[in-house]
C-alpha cells in the first residue's frame, strides 16, 4: 500500500509515520513537508517530497500513485496565528485541506484520513471551527472513502503546550494558568492518536466514519497542571491569570514578529469542547491512556523534552 502523510514531520504526523512503520506489512510512505532536505532518515520505506498546502501543483505531484492520504498539517506555532506569513486556520486548515482534497481526487486516492478537531461541526463561528468545517465538508463531498477524527488536546513528546508547562515547572516557582483553572479538557496521548489513525487506514468499521477522540478522563486545567507536577516530582503553586487581562495583553503581543499569544489563541486555550470516544474505541479496539500514564511514558520524574 502507498500512503501519503501530509504534515508527516510535525508533532502528530511524525508519530503516525513511526506507528505505520510498525505494521506487520508496512506501507510505502511518502511524507510531505515544506523542507524535505532536513529529513534524511535511512528507512527505505520512507520518501520525502516538498509540498505546501498553499500550492496545488505540489499536492498533485505528491499524491500521484497514492492509495491513502493522511492529512494532519498544522501551521507553525499553532494555535497562535500569524497572518503576515499566512499561517492561519482558514488558510492552512481550511483552504489548504480543500486543495489537498482536490489533488487527492485527481490522483485517484481511495481513502482520505483527516485530523480535524474537537468542537468542529457544531456551527461555531471562531476561525478554527470555520476552517475545520470547510475541510470536513470538502471531504464528505469528495466521493472518496474517508475517516475523520476530531481529537481533543493532543499531548506527547515534542508538543508545544504540555512540555512548555513542564519546562516552566523546572525553572519557575509557579505554573501560570489562563483563567480560573476550571476549564475542562480531555487530553489524549499522541501515541494513542497515532494508533487510531494507523488502524483506521484498513479498518472496514472506520470507513466513512467521523470519530471524536479524547483521553479517558475529563480534567480541569488545574487538575492537568497538578498531574504534570506529580509526574515530574515537583511542587509549585498555580498562578491564575484572568482571561480578560490575558486577551488584552495578547492584543499587543500579536504584533511581535513571532507572537507568543494572540486573542484568538487565548479563546482557543480556554474553550471547553467535550468529546465522546466510545465509537472510536469500539470500532478500532483502542485502549486510551490516562494523563498520568501518558506523561510518565515519556516525561518521567524530572525528565523534560526540549
Amino acid at each position: 500500500m502507498n500512503i501519503f502523510v501530509s504534515g508527516g514531520t510535525g508533532f502528530i504526523g511524525s508519530e503516525i509515520v513511526h506507528r505505520l512503520l510498525r505494521e506487520p506489512n508496512p506501507a510505502r510512505i511518502t511524507v510531505g513537508t515544506r523542507v524535505p532536505e532536513r529529513h534524511k532518515e535511512g528507512d527505505s520505506r520512507i520518501s520525502w517530497t516538498r509540498v505546501d498546502v498553499r500550492d496545488s501543483a505540489s499536492l498533485e505531484r505528491a499524491t500521484q500513485g497514492q492509495e491513502v492520504v493522511i492529512h494532519c498539517v498544522q501551521f507553525p506555532n499553532a494555535p497562535v496565528e500569524n497572518t503576515r506569513r499566512g499561517w492561519t486556520y482558514v488558510q492552512v486548515d481550511g483552504e489548504g485541506t480543500l486543495r489537498m482534497v482536490e489533488a487527492a481526487k485527481k490522483s485517484g486516492v481511495r481513502r482520505f484520513v483527516y485530523l480535524s478537531g474537537a468542537g468542529a461541526g457544531r456551527g461555531r463561528s471562531e476561525p478554527c471551527f470555520r476552517a475545520k468545517q470547510m475541510a470536513e465538508d470538502a471531504i464528505l463531498k469528495s466521493g472518496m472513502e474517508y475517516v475523520i477524527f476530531r481529537p481533543s488536546w493532543i499531548y506527547g513528546p515534542g508538543d508545544r503546550s504540555m512540555n512548555r508547562f513542564a519546562r516552566m515547572a523546572r525553572f519557575l516557582p509557579f505554573l501560570p494558568v489562563i483563567g480560573d483553572g476550571s476549564t475542562r479538557v480531555q487530553p489524549v496521548f499522541v501515541r494513542d492518536v497515532a494508533e487510531a489513525v494507523a488502524r483506521s487506514v484498513t479498518s472496514a468499521k472506520a470507513t466513512n466514519q467521523l470519530f471524536e477522540l479524547g483521553g479517558p478522563e475529563e480534567l480541569t486545567m488545574d487538575e492537568i497542571m497538578k498531574t504534570v507536577l506529580r509526574v515530574l516530582g515537583k511542587r509549585r503553586f498555580l498562578l491564575h491569570h484572568p482571561t480578560g487581562l490575558m486577551k488584552l495583553a495578547a492584543q499587543f503581543l500579536k504584533f511581535l514578529p513571532g507572537p507568543p499569544l494572540t486573542p484568538g489563541a487565548v479563546d482557543f486555550l480556554t474553550m471547553e469542547n467535550p468529546v465522546d470516544s466510545t465509537a472510536a474505541v469500539e470500532a478500532l479496539d483502542l485502549k486510551l491512556s490516562n494523563l498520568e500514564a501518558g506523561l510518565g511514558n515519556y516525561m518521567g520524574r524530572a525528565k523534560l523534552t526540549t
